[in-house]
C-alpha cells in the first residue's frame, strides 16, 4: 500500500483511469462484435449504422491512448473486409 501522500493520490488517480479505459475498451470491443454479427445479415443500412459506431468507438479508445492509433487501424480495416467477404463483394 501506498506510504506518502503523492503516492495514495497516485493510486486513486490510476484506479479511476483504469476504470474509464475499461469502459471505452468494452465499448469498442462490443461495437466490433455487432458490426461482426450483423455482417451476414444482409441488412446493408444497419451494417452501415454498426460499422459508423464502430469506428467512432475505436477511434475514441485510439485518441484516449486505450489502444494504439494502429491498432484501431487495423481493427477497422479487417471490419471492412470482414464485411465485404461476408456480404459477397457489396458495401
Amino acid at each position: 500500500m501506498p506510504i506518502t501522500k503523492s503516492a495514495k493520490k497516485a493510486l486513486r488517480q490510476s484506479k479511476r483511469r483504469a476504470a474509464r479505459n475499461l469502459i471505452k475498451k468494452d465499448a469498442y470491443k462490443a461495437a466490433v462484435k455487432k458490426v461482426r454479427a450483423l455482417a451476414g445479415s444482409g441488412k446493408a443500412k444497419d451494417i452501415a449504422e454498426a460499422l459508423s459506431l464502430a469506428y467512432k468507438a475505436l477511434d475514441k479508445a485510439a485518441k484516449t491512448n486505450v489502444i494504439a492509433k494502429n491498432k484501431a487501424a487495423r481493427l477497422k480495416s479487417r471490419l471492412v473486409k470482414f464485411i465485404r467477404a461476408t456480404a459477397g463483394g457489396k458495401k
